[in-house]
């Protein structure tokens, strides 16, 4: 069915652009964050399977690691679409990317860590040493939240 709302591609096109744009930025930041620590990329795919999959995501190969990074930008699509669908009702969202985005980040963050990854099959809580918390906020303030909120406010300005 067709929408004679001239503002829902945008906002749909934001919703996308800003789930693959957040999540790749995401996806990189862990891998290269990985790296640093030791960590191979395969091993940070897998730990995101793992979340639905529990230990067995790690026995899994490339399959798992596929998987992982299929869910990986599924949840990213969810949560760019949650903020370009708050920002059509509370437009300071979109007109104020620099103050939503890193708060929607610092959120996304607190969701993932505390509800998401706890109530899921992963089988390792997300560290809450201090300095692995701020890299983790710090990722999600610039790869998470100011591009989709960025996109988002693209789309509202296109959408006038």
């Amino acid at each position: 069915m067709a929408t004679t709302d001239s503002s829902f591609w945008p906002g749909y096109r934001a919703a996308i652009y800003g789930g693959l744009l957040a999540g790749g930025l995401d996806l990189a930041a862990a891998i290269i964050s990985g790296f640093v620590r030791g960590t191979a990329a395969q091993t940070i795919m897998q730990s995101i399977a793992s979340g639905a999959l529990g230990r067995a995501a790690f026995t899994g190969g490339m399959a798992t690691a596929a998987l992982g990074v299929a869910l990986h930008f599924a949840i990213m699509l969810v949560i760019a679409a949650v903020f370009v669908t708050a920002s059509r009702r509370l437009r300071w969202l979109a007109r104020k990317p620099w103050l939503s985005g890193p708060t929607y980040g610092i959120a996304v963050y607190g969701v993932m860590s505390l509800i998401v990854v706890p109530l899921s099959a992963a089988p390792f809580a997300i560290s809450q040493e201090p300095a692995r918390v701020a890299q983790g906020v710090l990722i999600h303030i610039l790869c998470v939240g100011l591009p989709i909120a960025w996109l988002a406010s693209r789309a509202h300005a296109a959408a006038k």
